[in-house]
């Protein structure tokens, strides 16, 4: 780029109109120097430096090397060779700690059409955390980012959206991070555990019934669809229902009305649908275990949910923050270094939850502030699960009982109904006791 470009790209009318985003914005030349930036953009990320001639990515990720050479897909170089606007996540160091961010990044040409430099906007995602955090999905690796670019692709959308991933990723998370972003944010979110629905209760629990419908019905009562109205419906474990039931949602979610039980009359349904299942449901669908109209319905935009093993960088992270939500009522507890080692080197076959209740019940067996690898019972051989404590400490039985449980829950890949049968539990009670243990650990 000449000078004279340059001189015009970095004036104050340029610089004017980069004040008019609300996000930060920033002018890039074609050697991805900063040319100008808002205000925005200074107060997230400038230092005691001027940031005027910069490489943007020493600025924003603190790297000596361009992204693509740290391993980063960089926008930039995407758009500049696509020559069309393109939007990723990142990880950004700003003023505020480590950060997701979402950049998109559009090309800039000249009169003769020829791509003279890049304006870059940066917006903060609110769902997600590159650092530990309480009450949002945390994460900084590859395979999360991509998760999280997809997610944020697709929220403001009404399309159906399809989340597959191994039991304990976090599909619900995720599932309420859609929402938060989505256009219907401000109605209700409706989760609906469809692995817990019996054949009988399924109607009346999803569409509601009139009074004197069924025996035990003493007054009209409204469904989870109705409940959901005007927000997200999100249907968790749906490769769980049987034939019979698919076939209901299907007329649901096909003809956007329903009746409830014991009515004739129609309602109109208003809900995002956003559906979940741990299950490889292209193999039902070609079983014919699932309905392929049906499949076809939910899968508008599947995103896969990367299982533990897939992002180990994340580990110490998602172990600070576990800790955090698990040990509200008891001093702050910190993993030793050994600890944090040994953490790494397992395989989690039960993913975060299986994270979650190692640390839990190493919440449990440590006395002091510090979390020792003494803490840390994992199995390193075979199916790498969580074990119980050693059969020779005595202990109540009720207390063995609520170790067992968390042991089984972590190393069991099935759904939960499946672990309450295997368990020899009907679902409610297996239920209640799981209720029992995180009431008891938090």
């Amino acid at each position: 780029m000449d000078s004279a470009c340059s001189a015009a790209l970095s004036s104050p009318e340029v610089a004017s109109l980069l004040e008019s985003f609300s996000d930060a914005a920033v002018i890039l030349g074609r050697d991805h120097r900063i040319l100008a930036a808002n205000g925005s953009y200074c107060d997230r990320f400038a230092k005691t430096s001027p940031i005027i001639g910069q490489p943007c990515h020493r600025v924003s990720h603190r790297y000596s090397v361009p992204c693509p050479a740290a391993g980063e897909d960089c926008p930039i170089a995407r758009c500049e060779s696509t020559g069309q606007k393109c939007r990723v996540v990142h990880v950004h160091h700003t003023s505020r700690g480590r950060r997701h961010e979402e950049i998109t990044a559009h090309p800039i040409r000249d009169t003769t059409g020829e791509i003279i430099a890049f304006m870059k906007t940066i917006h903060c995602s609110g769902v997600s955390h590159a650092e530990p955090a309480p009450d949002r999905l945390v994460g900084r690796s590859p395979s999360f980012l991509r998760m999280l670019e997809l997610a944020g692709r697709v929220a403001p959308s009404e399309a159906a959206v399809l989340l597959l991933g191994e039991s304990g990723t976090g599909k619900e998370l995720l599932a309420e991070a859609i929402h938060a972003q989505s256009n219907r944010s401000s109605g209700p979110f409706v989760a609906v555990d469809c692995s817990g629905l019996t054949e009988t209760l399924f109607e009346s629990e999803l569409f509601g019934h009139e009074k004197g419908s069924y025996t035990g019905a003493h007054c009209r009562t409204s469904g989870l669809v109705d409940a959901a109205r005007g927000g997200t419906l999100f249907l968790d474990e749906i490769g769980d229902i049987q034939p019979c039931q698919q076939v209901k949602l299907l007329r649901l979610f096909e003809s956007g009305v329903f009746r409830r039980v014991g009515s004739v009359d129609l309602i109109k349904a208003d809900f995002r649908l956003v559906c979940a299942t741990h299950r490889d449901i292209e193999s039902m669908v070609a079983a014919g275990t699932f309905r392929r109209d049906l499949y076809y319905r939910i899968s508008t935009f599947p995103i896969h949910i990367p299982p533990l093993r897939e992002r180990c960088d994340d580990i110490p992270i998602l172990a600070e923050t576990l800790l955090s939500r698990s040990c509200r009522r008891k001093p702050r507890r910190k993993l030793a270094a050994g600890t944090i080692e040994l953490l790494l080197t397992h395989h989690y076959p039960g993913n975060i939850r299986e994270l979650r209740n190692v640390l839990q019940r190493a919440c449990l067996l440590a006395d002091g502030e510090l979390i020792l690898p003494d803490h840390i019972t994992i199995e390193t051989s075979n199916n790498g699960s969580v074990l119980p404590q050693a059969a020779e400490e005595i202990v109540p039985l009720e207390e063995m009982e609520r170790r067992y449980l968390m042991w089984a829950e972590a190393k069991f890949n099935g759904n939960r109904r499946d672990l309450a049968k295997r368990l020899g539990l009907n679902i409610r009670t297996f239920y209640r006791k799981i209720r029992t243990i995180k009431d008891d650990v938090a």
